[in-house]
C-alpha cells in the first residue's frame, strides 16, 4: 500500500490529460530553441523527451516547470492555462542531473528543507521523511551526509526529497547521467518501479536511448527544436518515421546501393518490385533482422565478411554489400549479430562470401538520412 500521507494520482483517471503544450515556440534572439511543439501527457504517464544535445528537450522541460517562459504558445495543467503561472504554484517535484543536494546537510535535513515552508508540524515532517525514505529503501541513511553516500544513493535521496512535497507531477532532468553503467541500470529500474507504484505523472529528459526504451510509456524524439516522432517504445523502434529516428533509437544499418546486383537466384516478385522502386533511396535494416542463410535461399543476397568481433554474448559481423566494386564506389557495410553457439558451430572468416537475408517487413526506405520522411517496410 502507498502511505496515505503521500498522495499522488490515486483518484485521477488514466486517460485524463494532465499536461498539454500547444504550439510552443522559444527564441533567444535569432536562435530558435523550440519550434511549434504540441504535446499531451496523460495522468500517471511516464514520458521521455529523447534527443541529442542541443535539440531543445531541456528547454521544453524548463517551460513545463515555469523556469522559462515560451515566446509563443500555451501550457495547460489539468485543463487550466498555466503559461504565466509561477513555478512554485505548479506543484511539481524535480530531480536534476547533479542531484543538487546540500553537502553540509544530512539526508534528513536535505529532505526536510522544502517541507519547512509548508507550515507542517515536526511530527508531520518526520512522518513524511520516514515515508519517502522507506519508498527509496534508504531508511537507515538519514543521519549521513551526501559525501558518505554512493552516487546511486544520492540520486535516490534527491528523488525522495522531490516526492516528500507530494507533487502533482515529477520532472527528471538527465537524472542518471552521472552514474556508471551498472548503477544506472539498477537505479532506472528502481525509478520506474516507484513511478508505477505511485502512479505519478513523470516527464524525463534523456539522451540515452536505452533509458527511454526501458523506462517510458511513451517516447518523444526531438531534433533541431522539433518533435520528430512520439509513440510507445515499440512504435518508435519498429516504425521509425524518418531516418533520424531510426538512427537515434537502437542500432541500424544504412546503405544506398541497389542490392539487386548482389541477389542470389531466388528473389520473389514482391521484394524485387519494392527494391526496384526504391533503388535510389536510403535503405535501412536493424542488425537483429539480418540472418545468414544457405547459398541460393529465397530472397538472399551475397556479402563479403570484413570483420568479426567477439562480444561475449556472441559475435558481431561486418559485411559489405558490394555491387559496384569497393575500389570504384565503396561498399555499403552492414553489421549483424550471431549467437556464440551458432558461430562456433560454423566459424566465418574475414573475406568469406556469405548469403544473408533481411527478415520480411524489416527493411526500411528513406528519402534522406537527415530528413523526417515517411516510413515504408516490405
Amino acid at each position: 500500500m502507498i502511505p496515505g500521507r503521500l498522495r499522488f494520482s490515486e483518484e485521477k483517471m488514466e486517460n485524463e490529460i494532465f499536461l498539454e503544450l500547444k504550439d510552443i515556440r522559444k527564441k533567444y534572439g535569432s536562435f530558435t530553441a523550440l519550434h511549434d511543439i504540441s504535446l499531451k501527457v496523460k495522468n500517471g504517464e511516464f514520458v521521455c523527451l529523447l534527443g541529442p544535445s542541443g535539440c531543445g528537450k531541456t528547454t521544453l522541460l524548463r517551460i513545463i516547470a515555469g523556469l522559462e517562459a515560451p515566446t509563443e504558445g500555451k501550457v495547460f495543467l489539468k485543463g487550466k492555462d498555466a503559461t504565466k503561472m509561477q513555478p512554485g504554484k505548479r506543484n511539481f517535484g524535480i530531480v536534476f542531473q547533479s542531484y543538487a543536494l546540500f553537502p553540509n546537510m544530512t539526508v534528513r535535513q536535505n529532505i526536510s528543507f522544502g517541507l519547512k515552508g509548508r507550515h507542517l508540524s515536526r511530527e508531520e515532517i518526520s512522518r513524511k521523511i520516514a515515508d519517502v525514505l522507506k519508498l527509496v529503501n534508504l531508511e537507515d541513511q538519514e543521519k549521513k551526509y551526501p559525501s558518505q553516500l554512493s552516487g546511486g544513493q544520492q540520486q535516490r535521496i534527491a528523488l525522495a526529497r522531490a516526492l516528500a512535497l507530494s507533487p502533482d507531477f515529477l520532472l527528471l532532468d538527465e537524472p542518471l547521467s552521472a552514474l556508471d553503467a551498472k548503477v544506472r541500470q539498477k537505479v532506472r529500474k528502481e525509478i520506474r518501479a516507484l513511478q508505477q507504484k505511485l502512479g505519478i505523472t513523470t516527464i524525463m529528459v534523456t539522451h540515452d536511448q536505452e533509458e527511454a526504451l526501458t523506462m517510458a510509456d511513451r517516447i518523444v524524439v526531438m531534433n533541431n527544436a522539433c518533435i520528430m516522432q512520439e509513440g510507445t517504445p515499440i512504435e518508435v523502434y519498429e516504425k521509425p518515421q524518418g531516418a533520424f529516428v531510426a538512427d537515434f533509437i537502437g542500432s541500424i544499418n544504412f546503405f544506398r546501393s541497389d542490392i539487386l546486383g548482389n541477389a542470389n537466384v531466388g528473389i520473389d516478385r514482391t521484394l524485387r518490385e519494392e527494391l526496384e522502386q526504391n533503388s535510389r533511396k536510403l535503405k535501412a535494416c536493424r542488425p537483429e533482422n539480418i540472418e545468414i542463410v544457405q547459398d541460393g535461399s529465397l530472397n538472399s543476397f551475397r556479402a563479403e565478411v570484413e570483420n568479426v568481433e567477439f562480444h561475449g554474448y556472441g559475435y558481431r559481423l561486418l559485411a559489405a554489400l558490394n555491387d559496384s566494386g569497393k575500389e570504384e564506389a565503396g561498399a555499403d557495410c552492414i553489421s549483424f549479430d550471431l549467437p556464440a553457439e551458432q558461430y562456433e558451430r560454423k566459424p566465418i572468416a574475414q573475406g568469406e562470401i556469405i548469403s544473408i537475408r533481411f527478415k520480411r517487413g524489416k527493411l526500411y526506405y528513406f528519402e534522406n538520412k537527415d530528413e523526417n520522411t515517411n516510413f515504408t517496410a516490405v
